[in-house]
């Protein structure tokens, strides 16, 4: 099993590499285009600032490699707002992997105070995917964001936070996408690296 994470300009992805170590895959960080378009599976991680983010994937070819992947793909948290079609955050055009979701960010409702970004624990609601076998609704997981999908057809997981449910994971062929982070989500969230890992893909 060949599991590649792309290597570009966003943090965190150290604490990825080592959520696929304890699973007992040895994970590939790379940005060669040859290498992630062989790999069995791919992590699009991290956690960075959207139109700077962007404008790397662009200049070095990576948003072209990442879309045109055919094996299982997983976006964790500006991976899964990058998979969307545009961002509030730079008022940026994304990858458009996911082609009618709009990335948005969270605000307060009148009278109300919301604090932004949001960091820490939430629940899963809604889950439906083998991404979440053995996993229950309820379940926590580690969030730390200021953007959001908002609910649609392709959420596999809902989250609420200051009123607003929106997707918390997302799936569309073999594409697959986490605003949350596993590799910060203890048992669960390993569980949830696991899964992906072994997921059957036709």
């Amino acid at each position: 099993m060949k599991v590649a994470v792309v290597k570009y300009n966003a943090g965190n992805i150290r604490s990825v590499l080592n959520a696929i170590r304890r699973t007992g895959v040895e994970p590939l960080l790379t940005d060669d285009p040859a290498e992630l378009a062989s790999a069995d599976r791919v992590i699009f991680p991290g956690q960075g600032e959207a139109s700077n983010t962007m404008a790397h994937l662009r200049a070095t070819g990576l948003g072209e490699v990442i879309r045109s992947l055919t094996c299982p793909v997983l976006g964790i948290c500006i991976g899964q707002q990058l998979l969307c079609a545009h961002s509030e955050e730079g008022d940026t055009p994304c990858l458009g992997v996911f082609p009618e979701l709009r990335v948005r960010r969270f605000r307060a409702a009148e009278g109300q105070r919301l604090k932004v970004p949001q960091i820490g624990w939430n629940t899963l609601e809604d889950i439906s995917s083998p991404l979440f076998d053995g996993l229950h609704a309820g379940d926590f997981v580690y969030f730390v964001h200021s953007y959001y999908v908002p609910d649609c057809a392709e959420a596999i997981a809902r989250t609420t936070y200051g009123g607003v449910t929106y997707a918390s994971a997302l799936h569309s062929g073999n594409f697959y996408a986490t605003q949350f982070h596993p590799e910060k989500s203890g048992a669960v969230g390993e569980r949830i690296i696991s899964n992906f890992i072994r997921l059957c893909h036709d």
